[in-house]
């Protein structure tokens, strides 16, 4: 709901709480598939007002509460938005909201960008950790997990034949958990966003910034690498593939502005690991999301999203075998 009526009640809740001094405007901005984001207009600069309608880690009205603590969290690291108030109540607004500074700019162009993205995640991942955080300290198996409980969602799904690749390509995965239970465990875990594609940066001449932390958990920086690099997420906002070469600048970048002293390879191997973990879960997520869109009243749709679904649905053999 962006109409007139629900820019009133975000008006009303702005004067209200007392969030924004003096007159202001309120414009929708984006919507993502959980939260609906509004731009405020007022003398003393911008901000944006995020409305939560879901949790992806199961948080329920605890979700925008969550993110705020994040926000907090990374708020001297110069690449995130700063939070500036939050209301973990779903009403008046069909959902808790979070008011956080505008930054301007345009989603990352994995072709001139890169070098942008590898020095906000240096900055993201040596960010002191929170407490409080979903910790996921086997993230292969945690993700494997998180992939079955999106696959077995919806008992009735219609899509057997995807289900069943999906579900073997889990077993794989499954057999990667058991052969890697032990790769992650000889460094410290950080703060990982887990969400990275292009449309979630970011870029003007002002500076860089990731600005969607919604799903961000207590894991290792793998994650956050990988995803960013498998095709699922590059292809997601875009048409580009990172090819072999453009992974190694993107490592090579991050290696120098966040763990000089680590062994390039292992964190090159690490990363792999991750690529193909994250690719279970994104289909999985698909899967389930294709059967949100079709069957149930969703709250937030998105006609390019459901495009993009149906089209990762549709190759899912292209997908699996797509890492490089």
């Amino acid at each position: 709901m962006t109409g007139p009526d629900k820019l009133e009640k975000i008006t009303d809740f702005l004067i209200t709480s007392g969030w924004v001094k003096g007159p202001f405007s309120v414009s929708f901005l984006a919507a993502g598939e959980y939260n609906a984001n509004y731009l405020v207009k007022s003398g003393t600069g911008s901000t944006v007002l995020r409305i939560n309608h879901g949790s992806q880690l199961g948080l329920g009205t605890d979700q925008i509460t969550y993110e705020y603590r994040v926000l907090k969290a990374l708020s001297s690291s110069g690449v995130t938005p700063q939070p500036i108030a939050c209301h973990p109540h779903p009403e008046p607004l069909g959902g808790g909201a979070l008011l956080m500074t505008y930054l301007p700019g345009k989603a990352l162009d994995y072709g001139r960008d890169l070098d942008k993205a590898a020095y906000i995640f240096a900055r993201v991942h040596t960010t002191p950790l929170p407490r409080g955080l979903v910790v996921q300290a086997d993230p292969v198996m945690d993700i494997a997990r998180e992939s079955k409980d999106l696959l077995n969602r919806f008992p009735d799904h219609p899509l057997v034949k995807e289900r069943d690749l999906i579900r073997t390509y889990y077993d794989t995965i499954l057999s990667l958990a058991d052969e890697t239970r032990t790769l992650f465990a000889d460094e410290p875990r950080c703060l990982v966003n887990t969400e990275v594609n292009s449309g979630n940066f970011l870029v003007s001449d002002a500076g860089a910034y990731l600005v969607d932390w919604e799903k961000a958990v207590e894991s290792y920086r793998y994650q956050d690498l990988g995803h960013f690099m498998v095709p699922t997420t590059t292809l997601w906002k875009s048409d580009f593939r990172l090819t072999l070469d453009e992974k190694k600048y993107f490592l090579t970048a991050y290696h120098r502005e966040a763990c000089p002293d680590m062994d390039p390879d292992v964190m090159i191997q690490k990363t792999r690991v991750m690529e193909k973990t994250i690719l279970l879960r994104a289909l999985s997520w698909c899967f389930m999301a294709w059967y949100e869109y079709t069957h149930t009243d969703r709250p937030l749709q998105n006609t390019d999203t459901f495009a993009k679904i149906n089209q990762y649905l549709s190759d899912i053999p292209w997908i699996l075998n797509s890492v490089i």
